[in-house]
């Protein structure tokens, strides 16, 4: 049974006439009949009575016509939903962070994209990078946001740079170089250093900072995000790096730029090529580059 056959019958039912049913759906009218007697064949009974040039319903036939026209509406509405949703900004998005990203950055990019588009459920995934470069691949997740250039195989994904951060030191309150305008790491030599322990990139980051300054730093401690670290600096237990993006206000800390020019990191929004996106998950994509 074809959907098409299905409006024929209507338009019969409707007109009480192959002919002018024909003209309304814009086939010939043996084509029409065709398509007709191949459904009775199917249903296996009479739908119209032929009386010469008039045409009439069967019972089985003005039984068989509100179904025939259920069917017809469900389409319809069906088609509508879909033309509906296409055109909307709404439904799931899911974004992957790495930690020294989502507490800082995201925040406030939610905020204004929900008021934008309160029809959007954005869920939020903290991991370290190569874990939410395996979750886009997998597909749970759409758009990740992580620290630049990032270490993929081919070309199997797509960047954008959103924004370019400076590195500072961050100094206890009354160390010696605290009230420095700018500082450099090789001044910082002897100082015990708090990091990012391994897998997570930013520790990268510090360290080819200090290889720049021909510097080993002494890690004395290593945690898995930046709260703790300021902790540990306010505590006067050492020396640490953050971006720009992490600073806050702590009275035991102060945060000093360094001298290094290319002590700064770029943050930026990663994607899937080839992957299908929604236009909820474009929406979000346009939102990030464009603030």
């Amino acid at each position: 049974m074809e959907l098409q056959q299905l409006r024929y019958f209507c338009a019969i039912a409707e007109t009480n006439s192959f002919s002018r049913a024909a003209q309304l759906n814009y086939v010939s009218q043996p084509s029409l009949s065709q398509q007709i007697r191949k459904l009775e064949e199917e249903l296996g009974a009479r739908l119209f009575d032929r009386l010469g040039r008039t045409v009439r319903l069967t019972d089985l036939g003005r039984a068989f016509l509100p179904r025939a026209r259920g069917v017809l509406r469900e389409l319809e509405a069906a088609r509508g939903d879909v033309v509906a949703r296409k055109a909307s900004i709404g439904g799931p998005v899911c974004v992957g962070a790495i930690p020294t990203i989502a507490p800082y950055f995201l925040p406030p990019h939610l905020t204004t994209f929900s008021r934008k588009h309160p029809q959007a459920r954005v869920t939020v995934v903290e991991d370290i990078t190569p874990l939410l470069l395996e979750k886009l691949r997998a597909g749970s997740v759409d758009v990740a946001l992580v620290a630049l250039p990032i270490a993929a195989r081919g070309h199997e994904f797509k960047t954008f740079a959103l924004m370019t951060e400076k590195l500072f030191a961050v100094l206890p309150r009354f160390h010696p170089l605290a009230r420095r305008r700018i500082v450099s790491l090789a001044e910082l030599r002897e100082e015990p250093f708090l990091l990012l322990r391994d897998g997570h990139c930013f520790r990268e980051t510090a360290v080819q900072a200090c290889k720049r300054a021909h510097l080993s730093p002494q890690i004395v401690f290593e945690s898995g995000n930046f709260t703790s670290i300021l902790s540990m600096v306010n505590a006067g237990l050492g020396v640490s790096i953050v971006p720009q993006m992490a600073l806050e206000k702590r009275a035991g800390c102060r945060f000093v730029p360094l001298e290094d020019e290319r002590a700064a990191r770029t943050i930026g929004a990663v994607i899937l090529k080839g992957r299908f996106a929604t236009r909820v998950q474009d929406a979000f994509l346009a939102h990030l580059c464009a603030t």
